[in-house]
């Protein structure tokens, strides 16, 4: 990791994030102990700049503002600018967010957050245009603002606020009214703006459905999972999910492919396929597998997204001209499609067109005609990967994949699972010491909870499966161990900002405080013993991971003992299956033999 303040320094980095912006006139550093030495020496406000790599308003930032000359030349005089990769930082991501978050009540990507030179934030904002617009100065204006705020001693001071936010404790069955508060009774979902897959709400719902069937859960769940594969948040030519719905309704998304989107909704869809048997839900799992190979895989492991833009335009790699669709498939094929998919003339996505079913496709006639149009496509310019690779998503791909092939039967899910696991200690196991992050087999430092917790999670599901995870789970809890102080999680301990506490709220992703209390429950169970403690339930929507290992230290979980495993298609959902000489079930703290 380079220092240099007279020069930009990214091109030596090895996140493809921040190489995005080794071009930049802007001096960029990475986060360093040296450029907050600098700071210090020279009383200079920190500019740090936080996000990702296929993140659609950075790359406009980065060729706007970021590009600038006259922006780029009063920054390196006036400032030490920082560029972060939100992925392979998410600490200094949680430390800003949460800076911008107490400071403007929102957030965003790109976020930009000045601090003095001790590392107090006193301004936060997100996208700066280079000229003014969209309600604000031009980046500019805004900039040397900044520096006379500083300059003066009188710009305010927002000291970090604690990140641990702990939830009160709810009542079980209270969780369903927390759900059909905010359920979308029209289109599914959550919310009555912008749609983002649900995963932890659904996984968690699935599970109490379990234990409260025959209400609303269950009718919430299932038009949840049934709108998402049937609407414009699905690839349907390739498989896999897009990140997020700009609308109510799941039509047109934001176009970036994320591996925990794919992760999170191969672990769903199997499990929404063990329980209602729907093969609308074991295609989608196969569908989702497919995009994994063909779009994600980097050895045994997978890449961490596919960006929203394609030749600076987002979306254009998925999208079709109305002419253009007729010219590929001739009127009479072009007819099929369009009695399965909404076709406009006009488009509905920038003048051209995203594929949005009518009604669940199926006919081998569309298949063919879906096939032809996606090797039209695979010809195409293609958005760029980032081929990153980061264990704690690698991890629940491979929790999703153990589910796939418990809940679709298939051996080759679990044999690529059993790769994962191998590949991440191969390649991110270094000294004892597991890293967030590597590119081209090459790891990064740092220690994140996030990736150590997601592992322990992953080994408990492949000792089930195959057993011989014992000694490398024991060696995980102590691992995973080290990141808690009394009662409190700590996401890293890996720079100056101090001990980084861990996030709490799953969105989209599972917490680490969720998966960790989860591994751990887990590892319990499977070593023969009762959990660690009472645990009490948190708010749904927010806490969802973390309630499932609530369940189970309430007992509300079948723990299976025997010879021999289970057929995962035969046993409730909510199952722990161990290794024991006697076949006994264990439920709400009651055992009787099998």
């Amino acid at each position: 990791m380079a220092f240099d303040i007279s020069k930009n320094t990214l091109d030596e980095a090895l996140s493809p994030y921040l190489r995005h912006h080794s071009g930049n006139p802007i001096h960029w550093q990475e986060w360093s102990p040296e450029a907050i030495e600098f700071a210090v020496e020279n009383n200079r406000p920190i500019l740090v700049s936080v996000g990702y790599s296929t993140c659609h308003w950075c790359h406009v930032m980065a060729a706007g503002a970021f590009s600038d000359e006259a922006i780029a030349g009063f920054l390196n005089e006036n400032f030490v600018a920082i560029k972060v990769d939100r992925e392979e930082r998410p600490d200094i991501d949680m430390r800003m967010m949460n800076a911008c978050m107490a400071m403007n009540g929102n957030g965003g990507w790109p976020l930009n957050v000045f601090l003095t030179p001790d590392l107090e934030p006193f301004f936060a904002m997100t996208y700066g245009p280079v000229e003014p617009g969209y309600g604000m100065p031009g980046f500019l204006t805004i900039l040397r603002r900044i520096r006379d705020f500083y300059r003066r001693g009188d710009a305010p001071r927002v000291k970090f606020p604690p990140m641990r936010h702990e939830p009160p404790d709810t009542d079980f069955r209270s969780l369903e009214a927390v759900y059909r508060a905010s359920f979308d009774s029209v289109h599914a979902g959550f919310g009555k703006g912008q749609k983002f897959p649900p995963h932890c709400a659904l996984l968690f719902m699935l599970l109490f459905e379990e234990e409260f069937p025959g209400g609303h859960v269950k009718d919430m769940a299932e038009s949840t999972l049934d709108r998402m594969i049937g609407s414009g948040l699905c690839d349907h030519l390739q498989g896999g999910f897009f990140r997020y719905s700009v609308d109510r309704e799941w039509r047109i998304p934001h176009f970036e492919k994320m591996l925990y989107d794919q992760a999170m909704h191969l672990w769903i869809y199997s499990v929404a396929y063990g329980k209602f048997g729907h093969h609308r839900y074991e295609n989608t799992v196969r569908d989702v597998y497919r995009c994994l190979e063909e779009t994600f895989r980097t050895g045994d492991l997978y890449s961490s997204a596919l960006d929203a833009d394609t030749e600076g335009r987002e979306g254009l790699t998925y999208l079709w001209a109305h002419d253009e669709l007729i010219e590929i498939l001739g009127s009479q094929d072009f007819e099929i499609l369009a009695d399965h998919y909404v076709i406009e003339k006009a488009g509905n996505f920038e003048g051209l067109i995203h594929l949005i079913p009518r009604a669940e496709p199926g006919s081998p006639e569309l298949t063919t005609i879906e096939e032809r149009l996606l090797d039209v496509r695979r010809k195409k310019a293609q958005p760029f990967r980032d081929e990153k690779t980061i264990v704690a998503w690698n991890c629940l791909t491979g929790i999703g994949l153990v589910n796939a092939s418990r809940y679709l039967a298939s051996g080759e899910y679990l044999e690529r699972a059993l790769k994962i696991k191998e590949a991440v200690y191969d390649i991110h196991y270094r000294n004892r010491g597991l890293t967030r992050c590597s590119l081209d087999g090459r790891p990064t430092r740092g220690r994140y909870l996030e990736d150590h917790a997601s592992l322990l999670l992953f080994l408990t599901y492949l000792q089930e499966e195959r057993g011989g995870c014992s000694d490398e789970m024991k060696y995980m809890v102590l691992e995973v161990l080290k990141f808690r102080t009394g009662d409190v999680w700590i996401e890293s301990f890996n720079n100056e900002l101090g001990n980084i506490e861990a996030r709490f709220f799953d969105h989209p992703l599972p917490s680490s405080v969720g998966l960790a209390e989860l591994a751990l429950a887990r590892v319990n169970v499977l070593s023969g013993g009762d959990y660690l403690g009472e645990k009490k339930f948190k708010k749904a929507t927010n806490h969802d991971f973390y309630n499932i290992s609530a369940m189970l230290a309430k007992g509300l979980v079948h723990v299976i003992s025997g010879p021999d495993r289970p057929d995962w298609r035969d046993v409730p959902l909510a199952s722990i299956y161990r290794k024991a000489r006697e076949a006994t079930l264990c439920y709400r703290g009651a055992c009787r033999p099998l």
